[in-house]
């Protein structure tokens, strides 16, 4: 094999292996990740100059670990006359005895590695960010663009995670039996939050960012590979579906189409499919959590072959049943805007000034855009157009997006920061994108 088609084999492998092998030093070099970092890129280095005149191994990983761990011992060695520690943890690396080469372990490796990025005692944001970083191997300067936020403010967020395992001593680790529902379910919520950041950009030009929303599916993707449970399969037929319908989300300026008007034509009918044989999976596996629950309803939207064939009665029943499980206002709102489509907008109103009454949504855009659009379809224009300002001044307040009127309605921004775990994507026909 010539230079160049082995230095091509090493690209292939970097893509397909690195996070694997990244995985497995942080574990030898005691959870080390700047160090576990530096030494796998040692590690491909070496492979770029050795591999074109001995040969590509049998065990590309297994060689690339065992190189990174002794590249990491030398860096230590290096500079081990100025850092007593750094002495003491080249001899612990030398003498270690765990595992490099067992796949169970490899696979073990990634799944300590999600859970320790996904950590609930690390701010939100920078386990979005240390997960992008290290789990999906994207670079800083990636992370940042995808957030519109400047590299160095990224940069610091990656840090701060960094030091808070470092100091906090979060064991790398994946949770005992008793642990892992709760910690797996903070798993989930940074994966389902960066795939809504995607879905529903919360700044700049772009309303949907499909470098981000592949980003989550692959990590759903990954952790349904790896740990196969109800609550990821929900999650991951839910962003599948929802994804599904991107390629119709937006007109040619850019602006977003309600789901009523969407030519379900450019509709991704394999993901469709993908998605529904998960929702049926996870029903079939055991009572539903949130994630496929909602995934459900998204199934009713997909499946339907024009937006007045939707089966209303069936998604009413499915948030029925999230409600009892999950109870949440913005669930509430989409029940009363299901009943609606169900049993007419008057029905509808009533639902929706029931929570009214409760006031817990009234700074929320879209409560009052629903209310103007039932309006709007009873024909009842006075009712409806008061109603125009305050929607689109709480929509843009709260996502830097205001809501559009056309002569289906109202656009919208649907977005779950303010309730994680609700089902905001689907709220009212004409908001829905």
């Amino acid at each position: 094999m010539d230079t160049d088609a082995v230095n091509q084999r090493i690209i292939a492998i970097y893509r397909h292996e690195s996070g694997r092998v990244l995985a497995t030093l942080i574990r030898l070099l005691h959870g080390n990740f700047d160090l576990a970092e530096e030494a796998m890129q040692d590690a491909f280095t070496a492979a770029l100059v050795q591999w074109p005149q001995e040969g590509i191994p049998d065990n590309p990983r297994a060689w690339l670990v065992s190189t990174g761990r002794f590249k990491a011992i030398d860096r230590l060695r290096r500079h081990a006359r100025l850092d007593r520690y750094l002495e003491e943890l080249a001899q612990s690396l030398e003498t270690d005895t765990q595992s490099e080469e067992n796949d169970d372990t490899i696979v073990d490796d990634r799944l300590r590695l999600i859970f320790v990025c996904c950590h609930p005692a690390i701010a939100m944001e920078a386990r979005i960010a240390l997960t992008l970083r290290e789990v999906c191997g994207l670079t800083t300067e990636a992370i940042a663009a995808a957030f519109l936020i400047p590299v160095p403010t990224l940069a610091q967020r990656i840090v701060r995670a960094k030091n808070k395992i470092r100091d906090a001593r979060i064991p790398y680790e994946v949770p005992e039996a008793a642990a892992l529902a709760e910690r797996l379910g903070a798993v989930l919520q940074v994966i389902y939050l960066v795939f809504n950041e995607a879905y529903s950009a919360s700044s700049g030009a772009s309303m949907t960012r499909q470098d981000l929303s592949a980003e989550a599916i692959r990590l759903g993707r990954l952790l349904h590979d790896l740990l196969p449970n109800n609550d990821v399969t929900g999650l991951l037929a839910l962003m599948l579906l929802h994804d599904a319908r991107r390629g119709a989300r937006t007109s040619a300026s850019g602006d977003l189409i309600p789901l009523e008007d969407q030519d379900r034509n450019l509709w991704n009918r394999a993901q469709i499919s993908e998605g529904c044989d998960l929702v049926m999976q996870a029903l079939k596996a055991g009572p539903p959590g949130i994630y496929t629950l909602q995934a459900a309803i998204a199934a009713v939207h997909a499946e339907a072959p024009t937006a007045a064939d939707t089966n209303w009665a069936e998604i009413t029943g499915l948030y029925d049943v999230l409600l009892r499980i999950n109870p949440s206002p913005v669930v509430e709102l989409n029940r009363a805007v299901a009943i609606a489509m169900r049993d007419g907008p008057q029905a509808g109103l009533q639902a929706i000034d029931q929570l009214m009454h409760r006031q817990e949504l009234e700074r929320y855009h879209l409560l009052h855009a629903a209310r103007a659009d039932l309006f709007r379809r009873l024909d009842q224009p006075r009712r409806c157009y008061p109603l125009l300002p305050e929607s689109a001044g709480l929509g843009a307040a709260g996502t830097g997006k205001a809501l559009s009127v056309s002569a289906s309605g109202f656009t919208a921004t649907i977005e779950s920061k303010k309730f994680p775990g609700a089902v905001e994507m689907s709220v009212w026909p004409s908001t829905i994108q």
